[in-house]
């Protein structure tokens, strides 16, 4: 991402104007414009004339338009971008209050204007104009039959292609048909990999499966680059890496990701980190959990007494359409910071894995300094205490 022009104002309203470069930044995009926001940008137009006689007739023009967003869809696998909104500054073409659907495209500017630009949104900004922070890997989990092909970057995971074969039994006497199923299968796979694996950015291309599928699907990469002198595939067989999983489903990938001779490769990666420290977080939580919480109300507990040693989000909260929702969690990530000791905030990526382990414990979790075995009894607290304001309401008497 480029950001071409960017102003903010002291009450926090302004606009940035961006140029997405590579489908990584629409990811970014998507989780910058949220509803109310103003987004300009080309677009093509149909547009219905009418001549003096009265016949019609239709055409296609490329004009500018602003609107004020309502709706934002993101499509993973192309990586394409739709906001829909009505337009709110006179155009020939589009009437105030029209509606219309903006397609946000690859190396075209679009400028983004918000009433107030949080800390969330300003740090997003940041990290996807410095190229400095990608380290791309591509991965394959695979068993007998099944394949899936992924790429990760620091804040996507992209299945590329997921390949099924029917792959026959061994029987007794024959393997034949066997190892023809299978060869089928590994060239489809070798396929794959020349189609959606750019070896000038990918630093590791990860091979995992179950037994020795990985070593015989090496085994086939390296024979057919050699068979058919493909020097790409020749020059860069220092960057695969051969891993135990479980299965070839796409979840498998948290479980390859998170064991040290990768976490050693991808050291110094943003995803490398929130799949250790995630892992670090259920260890804590099985075996001390007084210092490890989940879920907004104890987390918040925890940050009020300033316990907070590592506090992890999903991006997907702050993309919520309820701003005082997206308020809360950006009052906590800027409360955590601003307690100091050393605290670290991570924001995971609701497109990679780990994020949608996170996701799946509320979306906010927290490793502690030090136990705090009152939070429990504290929460508990606070919620016989909200039911019994509320039945009071409901029963016209007051609260005290």
């Amino acid at each position: 991402m480029k950001l071409i022009h960017k102003f903010i104002d002291k009450d926090r309203s302004g606009n940035v104007t961006l140029l997405p470069e590579e489908q990584e930044d629409m990811w970014h995009a998507y989780n910058l414009i949220a509803k109310d926001d103003l987004l300009k940008s080309t677009t093509i137009r149909r547009v219905v004339s009418e001549s003096t006689t009265g016949s019609t007739d239709k055409s296609t023009v490329r004009t500018v338009l602003t609107i004020q967003v309502e709706a934002v869809e993101f499509d993973t696998q192309a990586c394409m971008l739709r906001v829909a909104g009505r337009n709110v500054v006179e155009n020939k073409f589009v009437k105030m209050g029209g509606y219309h659907t903006l397609d946000l495209e690859l190396n075209r500017n679009f400028t983004l204007t918000k009433p107030e630009w949080d800390v969330i949104a300003l740090e997003r900004i940041d990290d996807a104009c410095n190229i400095a922070n990608r380290a791309d890997v591509a991965a394959i989990v695979l068993e007998e039959g099944l394949a899936n092909l992924c790429l990760v970057t620091q804040n996507m995971t992209i299945v590329r292609q997921r390949i099924e074969i029917n792959i026959p039994r061994k029987r007794k006497g024959s393997t034949t048909n066997h190892e023809k199923g299978m060869a089928r299968f590994y060239d489809q796979i070798y396929q794959a990999i020349l189609r959606h694996v750019n070896f000038e950015i990918v630093k590791v291309l990860i091979i995992a499966s179950p037994g020795f599928v990985k070593d015989s699907l090496l085994q086939y990469i390296n024979a057919t680059a050699i068979r058919t002198d493909n020097k790409t595939i020749m020059e860069n067989r220092s960057k695969f890496l051969l891993v135990y999983c479980s299965s070839g489903q796409k979840h498998a990938l948290t479980e390859v990701l998170s064991q040290p001779v990768v976490q050693n490769q991808l050291s110094d990666t943003k995803y490398a980190n929130e799949v250790r420290t995630l892992q670090r977080f259920y260890t804590v939580l099985a075996h001390d959990p007084d210092k490890a919480f989940y879920g907004f109300q104890h987390v918040a507990l925890a940050a009020d007494r300033g316990a907070i040693e590592v506090l992890m989000v999903t991006d997907e909260l702050f993309r919520s359409a309820d701003i005082p929702t997206r308020r809360k969690y950006i009052a906590l990530v800027e409360q955590v910071r601003a307690a100091g000791g050393g605290s670290t905030v991570l924001v995971f990526s609701s497109l990679h894995t780990s994020g949608e382990q996170l996701s799946q414990l509320t979306g906010v979790a927290a490793i502690l300094n030090f136990p705090l075995p009152e939070i429990e009894e504290v929460a508990e607290e606070e919620e016989r205490q909200k039911v019994e304001d509320e039945r009071l309401r409901q029963h016209g008497d007051t609260p005290e």
